[in-house]
This record gives structure tokens, sequence and C-alpha cells, in this order.
């Protein structure tokens, strides 16, 4: 779709007011959106040329937009317009890009549901009663509804790949470093990773082929080339070794996910791919979850210090400095998020840097070697982007301390971990609601994880799969 826009010059426009006046109609339906942009002004300055010109985008609320509120799903960041742009938003400009609002998140991007935003919970556009995961949520669920073709998530967990699978979309998790952060809400900068929302594989390989690139403001960016990926796409599966995470498939509790997971996997061998069952140490597999909180809520906990009310964020009334910010602080992150940065407090405090911190780290590391031997045989890395559909917002959840939990439900952090590019494609349904399949891939080897996307694209029939909104 972002290929026949571009091309079809006379129609931006009308793409483009459609895009937000269908976006504004959904409101009511999914509160997805924080701020509208309106499109007005931007396509009377569109470039003559660029990848994607004339396309509606959505961008998450924690990229900095010059001019525009930028809250970040937070109140203490509610009246927050900033004087610049992020890189990214700067890059969706120069490629013509015409954004058509800010999209909700869970607050700060901590959170997997899409339920802590100041402004409200988002809803699933294949069931209102159901969460349609986070902390990407509010893109996610326009890009499902049909609203906008493409939007900008961003993933320290699986705040991209899981609201995609849970809401039927293709979420990218680009290589650590291959898109700049620079001018974003930070969580945890080890983790941190932008990427790119689409409703087909082709989308989504134009779409980060144009925010991706070198940024010397962000110290993490990756001084690599950035390739036609589009140009590069090839389904053809012979030759290709795959493995599938036995640890995930053992935990699974819908026998229709692995029915539906099984069935994909055949089709990838009859076109020629040699298909693998491999296990990584359960143990280790365990502790990746813990190791990620432990990790992100210190670095959470450090990064968001400034958000006190003096330096950055609303500020609440106090007899002393003290007092300002602990009102602030106190009145203005909700319960969640307080209880997150006293974890990360705890964890940055003393002796606890080596107790509990530096021991997170090196379950890291033993993660990391787990993940970099398997693909140093193999590929690319498949299993189910989660164990079932999503959750109904009453649903209680699993078990935190269970298998299904620690391996089924958080193995998505693995690729946070080590760096690597992992997407999710929808991979068919369970009781009218989207499924998901995960394709990870060596760092900065994206076209191998595209070209294996395809092949599960062509194999569903799911490409352009969008939601009825009723």
């Amino acid at each position: 779709m972002i290929k026949e826009i571009r091309e079809n010059r006379e129609a931006a426009a009308e793409v483009c007011r459609k895009a937000y006046a269908d976006t504004q109609a959904l409101q009511p339906k999914l509160n997805a959106v924080i701020t509208f942009i309106d499109p007005e002004e931007q396509l009377a300055s569109l470039p003559a040329e660029g990848l994607l010109r004339g396309v509606p985008v959505a961008v998450k609320d924690n990229c900095c937009t010059k001019g525009i509120l930028t809250t970040a799903g937070s109140a203490i960041l509610r009246d927050f317009v900033p004087p610049y742009d992020s890189t990214i938003v700067e890059n969706l400009k120069k490629e013509g890009a015409v954004m058509i609002c800010k999209t909700s998140m869970d607050e700060l991007a901590m959170g997997g549901a899409n339920t802590t935003a100041f402004t409200g919970p988002v809803h699933n556009p294949w069931d209102e009663n159901r969460i349609p995961g986070g902390s990407s949520g509010g893109s996610v669920a326009l890009v499902a509804a049909g609203a906008v073709p493409m939007a900008i998530g961003s993933d320290t967990g699986d705040s991209i790949r899981k609201p995609a699978a849970w809401c039927g979309v293709i979420g990218v998790k680009p290589t650590y470093g291959l898109i700049s952060r620079y001018g974003c809400v930070p969580y945890a900068s080890s983790l941190d990773t932008l990427g790119v929302i689409t409703r087909s594989v082709e989308d989504a390989c134009i779409a980060l082929q144009a925010v991706a690139g070198r940024d010397s403001r962000d110290m993490t960016s990756a001084d690599v080339e950035i390739p036609d990926y589009l140009a590069n796409l090839n389904s053809d599966m012979h030759g290709k070794k795959l493995a599938v995470l036995g640890n995930v498939m053992d935990g699974l509790l819908n026998d229709n996910v692995r029915k539906v997971f099984n069935g994909i996997v055949e089709k990838l061998k009859e076109r020629g791919a040699q298909v693998d069952v491999v296990y990584f140490d359960q143990k280790i597999m365990r502790a990746v979850l813990p190791a990620y909180y432990a990790i992100a809520n210190a670095e959470a906990s450090s990064n968001n210090a400034d958000l006190d009310g003096m330096r950055f964020g609303v500020r609440e009334p106090g007899e002393t400095t003290e007092d300002i910010m602990m009102n602030t602080r106190t009145k203005n992150f909700n319960k969640m998020i307080r209880r997150r940065f006293t974890i990360g407090a705890f964890a940055l405090d003393g002796e606890n840097q080596e107790k509990i911190l530096g021991k997170a780290k090196k379950v890291r590391r033993l993660i990391c070697r787990e993940i970099n031997g398997c693909l140093e045989e193999y590929d690319a890395i498949l299993a189910p982007t989660d164990g079932d559909i999503a959750p109904r917002f009453d649903d209680p959840g699993a078990d935190p301390l269970s298998d299904y939990n620690l391996v089924t439900g958080g193995h998505l952090d693995l690729e946070n971990f080590n760096g690597s590019p992992s997407m999710s494609v929808p991979m068919g349904f369970d009781q009218g609601c989207p499924l998901g399949i995960s394709i990870s891939a060596k760092p900065f080897d994206e076209i191998t994880m595209f070209n294996v996307a395809k092949a599960v694209e062509e194999i569903t029939g799911l490409k352009g799969l969008t939601a009825e909104v009723k």
C-alpha cells in the first residue's frame, strides 16, 4: 500500500485526509490517540520525492515532535511540547510522510497491555473487550483497524511484537541501533529499540528503510549501510536453516496455537527450508524475564529521575524542593510505574548493584550466548509470538512464575538482550482473534528475516489483514 500511495501523487492529499478522518472516527471505540495532527500544513510542503511521500503515519507518543504535545502516555508530561523533532520524526518528514496523530502507549512505555496511559486504556480492534497489548498498543490498533498503513512504535521487551500478534499486523523490532533513538523518551537504554508497524511485509521493508540510518547524536546508533530491503525481498526458502524454539512450544497451553504454527512450519519445509527444533537451557529461559525486569527497571529509574516537577514535568505544590518532587511523582505516576521505579532504585542502591543488577547482567550474557550460538548455525529462529490470543481486560492472567509466563509468554525479551532483529507476522486465528509467529535473525540481517516473513505471509494469505471495528 505504501508504494501505491507514493506513486499516486494526485491521491496523496485525499488519502491523508481520509486517514485523519478515519482515525478521529475510531477514537470513541479504540481510544488509540493522545494528540491529533491536522495534515493540511504537511500536505502543503511535501518533498518532491521520498520513500513515504504522501503516506499517512501514526507516531508513538514517546517520540518528540517539535511544537506538538509529547506525553509518553504519562500525566507528568501532559503539557510537554518539545522544541525539536526526534531523529525518527525528522526522517519521516524527509521521506515525505504525513503525521496524522501521536498514539497512546503504556505510561513511559512500561507495560504490556496499554491500560496505563493517562488518557485511559486502548481497545483491541478485533474485540473491544480485549487489550491490544503494549506498550505500542495505540500505534498497532490504528494500523490493524486500517486507519493508517504504517505506524511507529518502540520495543524494549516485546512492545511492538506482542501487540502486533494480538492485533494481526506486522510488527518489526530491527537490530538495536539501526534506528536512532535521539529525541525519544527513554525507558531502558540498553534495550530500547524503535520499530515499524504495517499490514504487509513489503510495506515493512519500505518503512524500515525510510527511518533507519546512522545518527551522530545517538551514541548507540549503528554505522551500517541501509539496504533496499524491498529490492532484496525473496521468499524462496531453499537452503534456509530455521530453528523452532522448543522451550516455547513445550509450554503452549492452547492447542490451536500449536496446530496453526506447526502447519506453517510444514509449509516452510515444503518450500525447501530445513527446520529443526532446538532447545535453550531451560534454567536460562526461566531467568529471561526476571533479568529483564531487574535491568529494565534499574535503567528506567535512572533515565526518568529528571521527571520530578523541577527539571521536567508538571509541578505539584510543596513547602520544600523535596516535597515538590515527592508530591509531583506520587500524584502523576500510576501505581505500577511507582513500583517499577522503586524496584529499579533498590537494584541501583549500594551493594545491590552487584547482588541484583550485577547478577542480572551475568544472566544476560548467558542468554546472549544461547541465542547467538543458535544464530551461528541457523538463519532464523521461529516461535509463536505468544501462546494465546489477546487477553480480556478482566483476565487475571497466568501464574507469573509458571513456565508458561516465564518462557512461552516471555521469550521475546531474548532479542532485546542480544539486539537481534525480530518481527511478528500474522499466522492465523483462534476464537476470531489473531495469532502471530515470531521470526528472529542475526544482527543486521533484516533481509533474511523479511524473506522468511514473506514466505509465511504467502503461506497464510493474510497480507493486508484488517480488523472491522464494529
